[in-house]
């Protein structure tokens, strides 16, 4: 858990000091959107393991046994280049996270998605595959917010998630990188962030 806190406070420091997130999530002149984007998605991606990883013994197979961001929302793992995954599977919730997880990281250190040399071409399925690993960190936010946010709170954490999270919703709405239906879980949080901006 040291190890984590001490991540979670690297994180704190590079977020929480940044200023304007507006401003944060602002294509910079010159960039390359794709590339952008690129930075962005990883960045959220480690931002989301640090904070789940200090959740987890809380986040169990007993307390989760479904993975869902409260009642009426339930999600289910699927991967089509998976043969135990194939069909949409009903898992708990850090089975469903372990997943995403893991085959976020697949898609991540993949040098044809994530181009790792400056000016390499992104493909031209990238934006869409993008939105997808997009959509699946959102709902582990939904899952933390709806059935772990009092743990986060108690560990003194939610000041970290709240960040992290405005940061991420900000970014996915400037691009349009999430259907907003997908996001109705936290409707009411995304409209107190987006409103306040």
């Amino acid at each position: 858990m040291t190890s984590l806190l001490g991540q979670l406070k690297k994180l704190a420091e590079s977020t929480l000091g940044s200023g304007n997130l507006n401003a944060a999530v602002k294509l910079p002149e010159g960039e390359r959107l794709e590339e952008w984007i690129a930075v962005h998605t990883v960045d959220f991606f480690n931002h989301l393991n640090i904070l789940y990883g200090t959740i987890t013994e809380f986040c169990t197979q007993r307390e989760c046994p479904v993975m869902c961001a409260g009642p009426r929302f339930e999600y289910h793992w699927q991967d089509s280049n998976s043969t135990k995954y194939r069909r949409s599977t009903r898992l708990s919730a850090p089975d469903y996270i372990e997943c995403l997880l893991n085959w976020t990281q697949a898609q991540i250190d993949d040098p044809q998605l994530f181009p790792i040399t400056p000016e390499a071409p992104f493909p031209p399925n990238f934006i869409d595959r993008v939105k997808m690993i997009l959509r699946r960190i959102f709902r582990v936010y939904a899952h933390m917010y709806n059935h772990h946010f009092a743990q986060m709170c108690a560990l003194r954490l939610e000041v970290h998630l709240n960040t992290s999270y405005r940061h991420f919703l900000l970014f996915v709405n400037e691009y349009r990188l999430i259907d907003p239906k997908e996001m109705i879980p936290l409707a009411e949080l995304n409209e107190a962030i987006l409103d306040d901006n």
